[in-house]
C-alpha cells in the first residue's frame, strides 16, 4: 500500500471549544485505534477513561496504554472515537476504527483518503 500521512483536528467531546490540530498522523489501517501523544490529549482536556488497555505491537510485544474519547475531524468528515494516549516512543496513528467512523477509505494508488460511500444493502 505504501504509507502516507494526513492532518486531523481533535476536539474534547464534552467541550468542543478545546481543540488541537495534528498536522501529521500516519494512516494505518492495520492499527485498530488512533494514537495521539498524551500531552496533546491532556492539553485539550481529554480524560483517561480506560486504564491498562492491552495492545499487541507488530513485533509481538504486549504493552498497555490508557484510552479516552475525542471527536476527530479529517476535512469535512468527523466522528467520536476512542483514542490512545501515546507515549514518547509511540507513533501518531489514524487507525481503522476512526477511518470507519469518518466513512473514509484509503486510495492506495493516490495515497490519500477518499469517501467510502454507502454500504451495500444486506
Amino acid at each position: 500500500m505504501g504509507t502516507f500521512h494526513t492532518s486531523c483536528k481533535i476536539e474534547n467531546h464534552t467541550d468542543r471549544s478545546k481543540t488541537v490540530r495534528i498536522p501529521k498522523l500516519l494512516v494505518d489501517k492495520g492499527s485498530e485505534y488512533t494514537w495521539v501523544a498524551a500531552p496533546t490529549l491532556e492539553k485539550i482536556g481529554v480524560v483517561r477513561e480506560k486504564k491498562d488497555v492491552r495492545f499487541i505491537m507488530a513485533n509481538g510485544e504486549v504493552i498497555t496504554r490508557t484510552v479516552g474519547f475525542a471527536v476527530l475531524r479529517v476535512g469535512r468528515n468527523f466522528t467520536i472515537d476512542e483514542v490512545v494516549f501515546a507515549e514518547p516512543r509511540d507513533l501518531a496513528l489514524l487507525g481503522a476504527r476512526t477511518l470507519e467512523g469518518l466513512n473514509l477509505t484509503v486510495d492506495s494508488a493516490r495515497k490519500k483518503l477518499v469517501a467510502a460511500g454507502p454500504l451495500p444493502a444486506a
